[in-house]
């Protein structure tokens, strides 16, 4: 490979995934154990030669390199229909005052990811689940369309949240699910809030489809009722930048959330995330192309591994993301309890899935975005916490 996807130390470096706590093999929060690229790298030190750390503002080539990208997926953007934010969580923060209020509900689809559950709550709204539905034969989720329908149909429910692929059950969504999520969504007049910020990280062959890009299927009231929330974050392992940008036709809503942002300082980037953004877009296809195949072969080395050492572990189908989930569902044990007792004995890590919805608790996520070499000894330890338990 041109690139390298090796093991790096990252103890001792306020690494909130290897310093936070002390765990020897750190598989729950969502970064990788890889150097960023070249180019990446080169825009920093450029950056910081200037020597001058003053505000920074939002340039065209921020915008048109956001717009570049996502011409790939079919999805055409302007200007003046991206507004920054320094992250997509912010931003759906954001969006959750701006467009609902005290009490409303909010739908979110189970399990998801935990921090749905937080920005809700704390913003003094209400959750509502539309639980995916799992089918243990298959390994793998599909949406309950009567379930949410009914919810939706509810007159307090303002706003639908979608995880788009799914964290973190790695789900790309097709075509038929998206135009029928916004069709429901415009009919019950609930606005459609899609996060799409692991949409880069899909499996060889793989693509997402953006819910904006639907413009053949969907009219364009029903594509101007929905914000989207999009980043090189994940996809280029470079959250601690803080950049992101919504997406929206709706006129409306881009004047609105204008405000908002403004008005809740998520609006202004950092000295460094502009140009590290600009570099990701325009100069590292290469890079991420290795990455997806680097992720790949480790959810192969997973598979393959629970298959023939961990058999009473399922992996859950996954087409996207670097997160896996994992079916622990014979072992009869609550997820919180499991995650304890493989942090204990063996220090492994994983995130229980209690904190992903009330269907997520016979499961655990597992971050696999690390070298094949500690990726291995991870495993080992898995399964000698497995074995330690059955035992």
């Amino acid at each position: 490979m041109k690139y390298d996807f090796k093991t790096i130390n990252r103890n001792n470096t306020n690494s909130l995934k290897w310093d936070l706590f002390s765990d020897k093999f750190p598989m729950w929060v969502a970064d990788m154990d890889f150097k960023v690229a070249p180019p990446i790298f080169d825009a920093i030190l450029n950056r910081i030669n200037h020597k001058v750390y003053g505000y920074f503002i939002i340039s065209d080539d921020l915008y048109d390199a956001y717009i570049n990208w996502w011409k790939f997926y079919g999805l055409n953007m302007s200007k003046d229909e991206l507004l920054f934010s320094i992250g997509v969580m912010p931003a759906i923060t954001s969006i959750i005052r701006e467009f609902t209020s005290f009490g409303d509900e909010i739908l979110i689809q189970t399990p998801v990811y935990h921090v749905f559950f937080n920005v809700i709550l704390n913003n003094n709204r209400k959750v509502i689940e539309n639980p995916l539905v799992y089918d243990k034969d298959t390994l793998s989720y599909s949406i309950d369309f009567d379930d949410l329908e009914e919810k939706l149909s509810n007159p307090n429910t303002k706003m639908m949240l979608l995880c788009n692929p799914h964290n973190p059950i790695g789900k790309i969504w097709s075509r038929k699910d998206l135009v029928k999520i916004g069709q429901l969504c415009w009919k019950y007049n609930v606005i459609l809030v899609s996060d799409e910020i692991h949409c880069d990280l899909t499996n060889p062959g793989k693509q997402y489809i953006p819910f904006a890009s639907l413009d053949d299927e969907l009219t364009g009231e029903e594509i101007e009722n929905s914000l989207t929330c999009i980043s090189p974050s994940k996809t280029f392992n470079i959250a601690g930048f803080q950049n992101s940008m919504v997406f929206t036709k709706n006129k409306e809503f881009y004047s609105r959330l204008e405000g908002r942002l403004m008005t809740d300082f998520f609006s202004g980037p950092n000295v460094l995330s502009v140009d590290v953004a600009i570099a990701a877009y325009n100069n590292c296809k290469d890079w991420l192309h290795e990455l997806k195949q680097v992720l790949f072969e480790n959810k192969k080395i997973v598979n393959d591994f629970l298959i023939n050492e961990v058999p009473d572990v399922k992996l859950v189908q996954s087409d996207a993301t670097y997160l896996l989930w994992l079916d622990c569902s014979s072992l009869n044990m609550d997820s919180n309890s499991l995650s304890e007792f493989l942090r204990k004995e063996k220090g492994v890590f994983l995130s229980p899935g209690i904190q992903f919805g009330r269907n997520g608790d016979n499961f655990l996520r597992m971050n696999i975005a690390c070298p094949k070499e500690l990726l291995n000894k991870e495993l080992l330890a898995f399964k000698e916490g497995i074995n330690l338990l059955k035992n």
